[in-house]
This record gives structure tokens, C-alpha cells and sequence, in this order.
């Protein structure tokens, strides 16, 4: 156990083993290539939960397509194993800042050299998926066809190798030292294997000349075929059935067959042994004597092929696990030369890693977004750091693009840790130990929650494990309830986010909103911002210009926005009435939530609803007449709708 790093009494080593007996079961047997476990300590990734992951689409998006997704888009690995890896690395991103700076030199130098880019990808394609060909080689279960196969991707790694030596990255020339060259296995199967093995086992599976037994057998087969050739001729000459050939039958082996019309002309020591619809089949001593000689060879001949491809399956099983670790450097270039033909294609830029809890992007983009869109895409800075810019608040219009600029944010962050350039003119990363996302709709029936209580739940755990080294990402916290109900809660995240409540200093944190009321939390938290999604009115309409500028917004336009939608013209107009009617009575809910004593500022001009409120409490009820108190409740109504 202490050789895997176990200890002892370990919950660990109950789940190993457990594992270990499951993989022995199913597979029948211990794999060859797998030689211990590889622990995974905290602190070595940056952390992404199930929620991160999906929220992000990181692998798939809401639909479940993974074109759509950001592996979908980052792929262009060519074999198998280095797209699953992809995978792997954006879902687990380095939170060692020299290792995951060591895979930027890597990408850096085959941007810089396209030749050496173009042909490291070819030579890994010839590749193929080594790492499935271990696991095959692991259980002993490796047909004809795929040894072939090895074999050809074998030849390609001398040629890798030498690539990779000449590069300038030191993890580059480290991969290609790790892939060991396997040369004592490809010479075994260039000897023993045919040139054009089956894709499954039989005759011709091994070379001619790679054993005596079985070349001498395959003479013996060979021969006695021959023989049957000038025997054929011999009995066509002697019984004068010009059309006489020798056929043979799984069942009754091999025999002269005469047409009906020759029955005549058949020799008295030929023996009949089967009568056909048009014709009859003989045989004769001679020729069973070559029938016993043929099946005779090539029994053995078989028998001796099938003892030496299981003696070659058996050496290549012995040497698996040197091919497993061949096959994981080479799907490290797969997808270090991935990210370089994507930074190429899609001009991205390496990002520098610096230290802290810093972030920032200059004309940041969403590589999906991009990857997708038919027309250009709008770019857009972010600059976020622990002591002056903790917290953004995000507020603007629907459609405005708010969600798309928090998850690009992110995404960047997920891509520059994992290795990869970034889609941005300028970035720098700082140490980021953990995303947390609060993004989108969601409710879990089977465990009969709703979406809020999915929304809450969430973002209970962002507040209990989130550190000052995390990304935050919120958007649209307490939609999900009453609209006083969900400021509220709104409004106490952000101070338990900023750290307002004696926590220390709190993670970085876009949070995008539409209770703009909030946006008055910059005024009282000294790392809280303002930003906003830019638009601009024209002649009544909206145009939404995805720019996200310094300060607040003061309208969400989202009538705007059901127009765009379709909703009929008289319920937008409606609405329009409904949202001016309740923009007059809202109640001062900042004043309200603002903590410690208030102090008012009277107003030079009382309010309406100040001097209507004056004239009911001066207003003598018991002595007015019907006529004189609806007078009075006509003028009061008049005051209060100026």
C-alpha cells in the first residue's frame, strides 16, 4: 500500500480495492498495462464541480451537443486518445502555475514553427490510438488486424521522436524521451507478423519464413495441392471427360465430379461418393491418399500459426505497459498541437500567469460564441483583483449579452490554466484555485426541489467553500422568488461575497443583475464596481451594442425585448402603462437595506403624496357633509395622479 502512497486503515484503500477486484472481474483477468494509481492530491487542479462544468458547457451545451461546447470547439486533436485527454484537461485545469506555463512554451513554439506543427500532426495520426491498443494488448485480447495496426504506428515513432528532440519547449523534448521507441516490439512484428494480416485470426496470419515448422507444413499443403492439379489432368486423359474437375466438400471432402452425360465413360475403380442434381462425385485411393496428405499439412499448419500468434500476443501483452506510456506522451502532443492549430486559426494569445488573485482581459471573447456566429463578434474588457475591484456588478438590458461576457470570463480562466491560448488581445491569469458558476434555470424533480431551491442550493456552497482565490460567477441571483424576497438575498450575498461580515477579503466575483438597486452597493463596499451593457435608443427602438462599459444601468428594457419576442403590440403597451404606474410608487428599498442609523435629506419640493397625506390628517371627517367628502376625495385623487 505505502507504494501507492496508501496508508493503512485508509478510506482510500477500501476504494482501490474494490476497484482493482471489479476490473479483474469484468475483464477476467489483471490488464498488463496497469501498473498502480495515480493519487490525486488537492490543490493540484483548479477545482470545477458538476455545476461549473455544465454551466460553462464545457464538454456539452444545454442541448447536449458537443459540437456546441467549448471541447467541441478547442478540438482539433487527430487521433482518439488526444481528444480524450482534451477533455480531461479542460475539466481539470492546472493550478500549478510552472506546469500549466511549461504547456503555454509548448503551444508558443509550434505557433511559431507551422511546418513542424503540420508534420508532428501527421506523424501522430499515423499514431492512431495507442492508448486503446495497450489496453487491448493489457488483456491479451489483440486481433491480427490490430497488431497490423501497431505495428504501423510503431514506424511513425522514430520520426516523432527526432521532432520533438529538435523543438525548442522543454515539455515537447521531455514527451518525446518519455515515448519509448519500442523498437525490440516492432521488430517482433515485422518478423512474425504477415505483411497483410486478417482482421482476424486464420490462415496467413503469420510471415512465411518466421518458423521452419510451419513454412515446412505450409510446403506439405502446398505440394500435395499441386499434385492434385496433375492427377486431374492424368484421369481427364485417361477417362476422356474432357470437362472432369476435382471439387471438393466440407462434408465429403475431395472427389471427381462426372456430369450425368458422362456416367458412362467412368473408370471401374472409381468409388462413387455422392450424387448431385446434375451430376455424381468419385473418388480413388490415390486420390484420398493427397486428401489425408493435405489435411494432414494444413491441420498442422494451423495448429502451429495458432501456437505462435499466441505466443506473439503474449510477448506484446509483456511489453503493454511500455506502449501505455508511449500512448500518454503522444496524446500530450496530440493536444499541445491542438491548441497551437486552434490559437493559429483563431488568433488567440497566450496568457501570462501572474500571481495573486488577479484577473484581467483585454478584447476577451467567447470561443464558442466566435466559433459559431455568423457575424463578428464584440469584444470586451474585464479587470478584476482582490484589492480595489473584487466584485463587479453587472446590470443592462436582456439580451444585452451579460451571461455570454460572464462566461467567457470564465472560460478563459479554464482554457489558460488547462494550457491552452486564450481568445483575447491580453490576458493575465492570477492563482485561481476553484470556479464557482450560479448561471441559468434549473430545478431536480427527482429530489423534489425547485429552481430557486436548486438556485439557493448553490449558492450555499459558493458561500461556505468559496476562498479568496476563487472566480465567482453569478448571474441573476433570487430571480427565482418574490422580487423583495430576491433583492434581499441579492444584496446579502454581495456583502457576505466582499467579506463585509468579518471573513476576510472574498473571492473574485462578476455578478450579473437586473435589481438595479444594487448597483448602490459601490457606493457603500469599497471593492464593489459598477459596469453595464451599453445601448442606444433610437426613434423608440433598441439597439444592443454588447459593449460593457464603466457605471450602472438604470433600465433592463425588457419590453424592448417581448417586442423583439413577438409578444402582441397592446399587452407591451399595457405593460409600458403597468411598469410607469409602479415606477411612481416604489418604495426606497436602499435607504431601507442600508445597515446602521440613516440620515435623511429633506426635499426642497414636498412630493405629492406628502401634501395629499397633509390634507387627510387635517381634514375634519365627523363634520363633513356626503357632498363637501366627495369633493374632497375628487381633489385628493387630482393631487395625487400629477
Amino acid at each position: 500500500m505505502r507504494a501507492f502512497d496508501l496508508a493503512p486503515g485508509e478510506p482510500l484503500v477500501g476504494a482501490a480495492g474494490a476497484l482493482l477486484e471489479y476490473v479483474r472481474t469484468t475483464q477476467g483477468g489483471m490488464p498488463r498495462h496497469l501498473h498502480g494509481f495515480e493519487r490525486r492530491r488537492a490543490g493540484g487542479e483548479v477545482v470545477l464541480d458538476a455545476a461549473a462544468v455544465r454551466n460553462l458547457e464545457i464538454l456539452r451545451d444545454a442541448s447536449g451537443d458537443r459540437r456546441a461546447s467549448l471541447a467541441g470547439v478547442l478540438d482539433s486533436t487527430v487521433t482518439a486518445m488526444g481528444s480524450r485527454l482534451l477533455r480531461d484537461w479542460l475539466v481539470r485545469p492546472l493550478a500549478n502555475t510552472i506546469a500549466a506555463a511549461a504547456r503555454h512554451d509548448a503551444v508558443a513554439a509550434l505557433v511559431e514553427e507551422p511546418g513542424r506543427l503540420a508534420v508532428l500532426r501527421e506523424l501522430v495520426r499515423q499514431a492512431g490510438d495507442l492508448e486503446r491498443m495497450a489496453s487491448r494488448l493489457g488483456l491479451s485480447q489483440a486481433r491480427p488486424g490490430e497488431l497490423g495496426a501497431l505495428r504501423a504506428a510503431l514506424a511513425a515513432l522514430p520520426d516523432i521522436r527526432a521532432e520533438l528532440a529538435a523543438s525548442p519547449s522543454q515539455l515537447l523534448a521531455a514527451l518525446g524521451a518519455a515515448a519509448d521507441p519500442l523498437d525490440d516490439l516492432r521488430e517482433d512484428l515485422a518478423v512474425t507478423l504477415a505483411e497483410e494480416p486478417p482482421a482476424l485470426f486464420g490462415p496467413g496470419t503469420i510471415r512465411s519464413g518466421a518458423d521452419r515448422d510451419l513454412d515446412e507444413s505450409r510446403g506439405l499443403a502446398h505440394g500435395a495441392k499441386e499434385v492434385l492439379g496433375e492427377l486431374e489432368a492424368r484421369e481427364r486423359a485417361r477417362s476422356g471427360i474432357g470437362n472432369l474437375r476435382i471439387r471438393y466438400n466440407r462434408v465429403f471432402g475431395y472427389a471427381f465430379e462426372v456430369s450425368n452425360n458422362n456416367r458412362d465413360r467412368v473408370p471401374p475403380d472409381w468409388v462413387r461418393r455422392q450424387t448431385l442434381a446434375g451430376a455424381e462425385r468419385f473418388v480413388t485411393a490415390e486420390l484420398e491418399g493427397v486428401e489425408r496428405r493435405i489435411t494432414s499439412a494444413e491441420a498442422r499448419a494451423g495448429e502451429r500459426e495458432r501456437e505462435l500468434f499466441a505466443a506473439l500476443v503474449e510477448r506484446c501483452a509483456a511489453r503493454a505497459g511500455r506502449v501505455a506510456t508511449t500512448a500518454r506522451a503522444l496524446a500530450a502532443v496530440d493536444v499541445l498541437a491542438s491548441f497551437a492549430q486552434r490559437a493559429r486559426q483563431a488568433d488567440y494569445r497566450r496568457p501570462r500567469l501572474v500571481e495573486g488573485a488577479r484577473l484581467r482581459l483585454v478584447g476577451s471573447r467567447h470561443p464558442v460564441v466566435e466559433a459559431l456566429a455568423r457575424s463578428g463578434f464584440v469584444p470586451n474588457d474585464v479587470e478584476l483583483d482582490g484589492e480595489r475591484r473584487q466584485i463587479v456588478l453587472l446590470t443592462g438590458p436582456n439580451m444585452g449579452g451579460k451571461s455570454t461576457y460572464l462566461r467567457q470570463v470564465a472560460l478563459a480562466v479554464v482554457m489558460a490554466r488547462a494550457g491552452s491560448f486564450v481568445a483575447a488581445a491580453e490576458a493575465e491569469i492570477g492563482e485561481i484555485d476553484r470556479v464557482f458558476t450560479r448561471v441559468g434555470a434549473a430545478d431536480d424533480l427527482a429530489r423534489g426541489e425547485s429552481t430557486f431551491m436548486v438556485e439557493m442550493t448553490e449558492v450555499a456552497g459558493i458561500l461556505r467553500h468559496a476562498t479568496g482565490n476563487s472566480l465567482v460567477i453569478l448571474d441573476e441571483v433570487g430571480r427565482g422568488t418574490a422580487t423583495f424576497d430576491g433583492l434581499s438575498i441579492a444584496w446579502a450575498v454581495v456583502e457576505a461575497l466582499h467579506g463585509a461580515a468579518g471573513n476576510g477579503r472574498g473571492p473574485l466575483v462578476l455578478f450579473a443583475t437586473h435589481y438595479h438597486e444594487l448597483t448602490d452597493l459601490a457606493d457603500r463596499l469599497g471593492r464593489v464596481v459598477n459596469a453595464s451593457v451599453a445601448v442606444k435608443e433610437w426613434q423608440g427602438n433598441v439597439l444592443f451594442l454588447h459593449r460593457v462599459v464603466a457605471g450602472p444601468s438604470d433600465r433592463s428594457y425588457g419590453i424592448h425585448v417581448a417586442k423583439l419576442a413577438g409578444v402582441p403590440e397592446p399587452v407591451c403597451r399595457r405593460a409600458g402603462e403597468v411598469l410607469r404606474q409602479i415606477e411612481r410608487q416604489e418604495l426606497k428599498v436602499i435607504e431601507a437595506a442600508a445597515p446602521g442609523p440613516q440620515h435623511v435629506q429633506l426635499e426642497l419640493f414636498p412630493a405629492p403624496e406628502s401634501a395629499v397625506l397633509d390634507r387627510l390628517r387635517s381634514a375634519d371627517v365627523d363634520h363633513l357633509t356626503p357632498v363637501e367628502a366627495l369633493n374632497l376625495l375628487v381633489q385628493l385623487k387630482r393631487e395625487a395622479e400629477r
